[in-house]
């Protein structure tokens, strides 16, 4: 007959943090037991019992009462320090905050992070000058943020570790992470079209339209197919990536049959349309309903609030951490996640003029 081992909820808790500790989760310090009992759906108690049993083990070191629990992690469990190169898509004077967090959290786990001497839109998206960059980088890891599909495709078959951060990475064998655009694009379509909205043009950047649409705008044509509206270049027009051309297409779209809604990408593309429809006296909602398929902190303290798709960094940057560490351990993680983002729907977004 089978033995069964049959564990408290105390020990099932501390099992789940003991190996979310040792892959990186969490870095010098632990997070109060109410915090996770929130997070784990439990009780403080059981939480409590299960930071305890950390103790223990010595995988915790108490600071105190009401300080928080310092990680001590073994030595065999600690991953050599890895030396990451950041391949970003803008130049580094264009970097967001999220990046610089990035770089902080590796460092306390003890990489170097650096990010590489030129950008994905420096180098022109060409594979070419892409290849020569890495020959003459020394990493052992490399970070690829929005990368196209060659350039992924390629780092994906080379023997140096790669992460793609956002990026056209679906079914290809490389790491990555980015939010779930699907559910939130379709809930934004579904929004507009509800309002009467039926000319709904997407505006990317060239790299997410190489090759046909990239996953986002895909499922945003999608679903306007699915409600029954055409589509075809009008709906995802093409542009140069420099700020003439992008003023051009405006221009163009507005100038014969111009659209009631935009969706744009980026937020400081979203802001330079804003601007540039505003000195035009076209402004949203009143003429034309805009949203960001990302988020930023301006948004909230603008009027009116702009609707856009919400999506959190730290879950992104917890993976990437967590994969440096996994690599540094000699583990050849592959695996991709998507994390959650929602549709919200800011005063930018109302009904098309001739609707009102």
């Amino acid at each position: 007959m089978a033995n069964f081992t049959l564990y408290s909820p105390s020990e099932q808790v501390a099992s789940h943090l003991r190996a979310e500790i040792i892959a990186g989760r969490w870095s010098g310090t632990m997070p109060g037991a109410p915090t996770l009992a929130v997070e784990l759906a439990v009780d403080s108690k059981t939480v409590w019992a299960a930071l305890n049993l950390l103790e223990n083990e010595g995988l915790l070191i108490s600071e105190g009462t009401g300080r928080r629990r310092r990680i001590s992690l073994p030595p065999e469990t600690t991953p050599s320090a890895l030396r990451v190169a950041i391949l970003d898509y803008d130049p580094l004077e264009q970097t967001e905050n999220w990046s610089i967090s990035m770089q902080q959290q590796l460092a306390e786990q003890g990489h170097s992070s650096f990010f590489a001497e030129k950008s994905l839109t420096e180098l022109e998206m060409d594979l070419g000058r892409i290849i020569r960059l890495v020959g003459q980088t020394r990493a052992d890891a490399w970070i690829i943020c929005s990368g196209s599909r060659e350039i992924l495709t390629w780092f994906s078959q080379q023997t140096t570790p790669a992460f793609a951060l956002f990026g056209r990475r679906r079914e290809l064998s490389i790491a990555g992470v980015g939010p779930d655009h699907n559910s939130a694009g379709r809930a934004a379509v579904r929004r507009l079209l509800e309002l009467g909205h039926r000319r709904i043009v997407i505006l990317v950047r060239d790299s997410q339209r190489a090759g046909g649409p990239g996953q986002a705008e895909r499922v945003i044509l999608e679903e306007m197919v699915a409600q029954g509206l055409p589509i075809g270049t009008y709906n995802l027009p093409g542009w140069k990536n420099n700020p003439e051309d992008f003023h051009r297409v405006l221009k163009e779209l507005f100038r014969v049959t111009p659209p009631t809604a935009l969706i744009i990408d980026e937020p400081f593309l979203f802001h330079a349309a804003k601007d540039h429809l505003a000195q035009r006296g076209i402004l949203a909602p009143k003429h034309v309903s805009l949203i960001c398929t990302d988020p930023d902190p301006t948004f909230a303290w603008s009027i009116p609030t702009i609707a856009h798709i919400n999506w959190l960094t730290p879950p992104i940057v917890r993976r990437v951490v967590r994969w440096t560490n996994n690599i540094a351990r000699g583990k050849n993680d592959r695996r991709q996640s998507f994390t959650k983002a929602e549709f919200i729907e800011g005063g930018t977004v109302g009904k098309p003029t001739g609707e009102r």
